[in-house]
């Protein structure tokens, strides 16, 4: 079992029934985050309804739409992780991040219908998150306990979602006041960001290096022997891009690194998005579009409910297990959907499903993969799982929406369930347990 004292070998034990408060570092990450998430929800909460059947979209053009704007941000998760962690540069570089979010809401002020100006906004918001998001983890994982990484990360989740909650109902209160003047949701949305940008350049610090001691796994003296000798005899030329290049692969000599990455890939893969999920529900329920919006919102309050007592959960048994059981909770929504059952069930079912599997998941994942990675290379190691993660959801929205046109959502679905569960029979076996282990920490 994956035991919950990860960290450095010889880091002191906590003292028995004793809790920490939540870093404040942590809580001020959770402060940007839920404002940023109130501007970026109030925008993306309709887009899915939108695109598809106000633009006529098909399932395969919004599927390209969606996972091209979230594969988009793969090489900026690696160059934003590997820049940030280059001189202890996590708030630049995640102020820049949450700067060019903010911007992308004015491009929609300027797109009107036109749904390549759409495209272009929606990628610059993924980009800055994708720019923001391994520095934003790193600074987590930099100010908490490595045991209590778990609940650091479930908090920073229940405020992200608290955002993500608040962000749908602005922007319904808006069109409601406004009379359906989505300019005005747009402005709104810019001012909010801006706001959030503002808080993280007054209330999350800078870090330097040498301000906390070294993770978790110390490098394998035999791995640095080789790279200096490599150095010295001219492997690693380039300068500035060979250091980039050796922070973002450093990590994968650790074994146990190397398989959480390979399992967010192939998880990744079988993760077919929420928006789709969202849209098999309103085909299968019929009901008004009008409400469509509000789906969210379910899985959304589930989520905020259940982070951080999922997060204390994994710190106490370990982080491996409720990472597959989260995506355990996505595999029954699948089935929920196939299901010949009352609509209100099946409504209620997956939008419970789908909170339980973020809960499970998201910050679980980012806790997992902490320990494993050496000082200087936090920013990069998460955003090489990050990017994994991205880039299999990449092909995942477009495989299922190519699947839908060509055989229907029933059988896209059954396909999708069949690959989840595949899936997780490799996760299972692949997860590691404990980086303290001596064959985690080298080959």
């Amino acid at each position: 079992m994956y035991l919950a004292t990860t960290g450095r070998p010889d880091a002191p034990p906590a003292p028995s029934g004793v809790r920490r408060r939540v870093p404040g570092t942590v809580l001020a990450l959770g402060a940007v985050s839920l404002v940023t998430d109130v501007s970026s929800e109030m925008v993306t909460a309709v887009l899915p309804l939108y695109l598809v059947l106000g633009l006529g979209l098909s399932p395969l053009q919004f599927g390209l739409l969606d996972g091209l704007s979230t594969g988009a941000t793969a090489l900026v998760r690696l160059l934003g992780g590997a820049t940030a962690d280059r001189g202890g540069r996590h708030k630049q570089v995640g102020g820049l991040g949450y700067a060019l979010s903010a911007c992308s809401r004015l491009g929609l002020l300027l797109a009107g219908g036109a749904t390549g100006w759409i495209a272009t906004a929606i990628a610059a918001d993924r980009l800055g998150k994708g720019v923001r998001t391994a520095p934003r983890d790193a600074l987590i994982t930099l100010h908490s306990p490595p045991e209590e990484l778990g609940r650091a990360f479930g908090t920073h989740r229940a405020m992200d979602t608290t955002g993500a909650l608040l962000g749908p109902l602005a922007a319904f209160a808006l069109l409601w006041a406004t009379a359906d003047a989505y300019d005005a949701v747009f402005a709104v949305s810019f001012s909010v960001g801006a706001f959030g940008v503002l808080l993280w350049m007054l209330l999350v610090p800078g870090r330097t290096r040498g301000d906390r001691k070294a993770p978790a796994v110390p490098a394998e003296p035999r791995v640095r022997g080789e790279v200096s000798e490599a150095r010295a005899r001219g492997g690693f030329r380039g300068g500035r891009f060979s250091g980039l290049f050796d922070g973002l692969l450093g990590g994968l000599r650790s074994p146990g690194y190397r398989r959480i990455v390979i399992c967010a890939g192939i998880l990744g893969a079988a993760t077919i998005g929420d928006a789709f999920l969202y849209l098999l529900l309103q085909r299968r329920l019929a009901f008004d579009a009008t409400w469509f919006p509000f789906l969210p919102l379910g899985a959304a309050a589930v989520y905020l409910l259940l982070a951080v007592p999922a997060g204390r959960l994994a710190d106490r048994i370990g982080r491996r297990a409720p990472l597959l059981y989260g995506h355990g909770a996505l595999l029954l929504a699948y089935g929920l959907l196939l299901a010949p059952l009352p609509d209100p069930v099946v409504l209620l079912g997956v939008l419970l499903l789908l909170g339980v599997f973020y809960a499970a998941t998201d910050g679980v994942l980012m806790a997992l993969a902490g320990p494993f990675l050496t000082e200087g290379r936090q920013a990069s190691g998460l955003a090489v799982v990050q990017t994994a993660q991205a880039l299999a959801r990449l092909g995942a929205a477009v495989a299922f929406g190519a699947a839908w046109t060509a055989s229907g959502p029933e059988t896209a679905l059954v396909a999708a369930l069949l690959a989840l569960t595949a899936a997780l029979c490799c996760a299972a076996r692949l997860l590691p347990t404990t980086p303290s282990e001596p064959s985690e920490r080298s080959d």
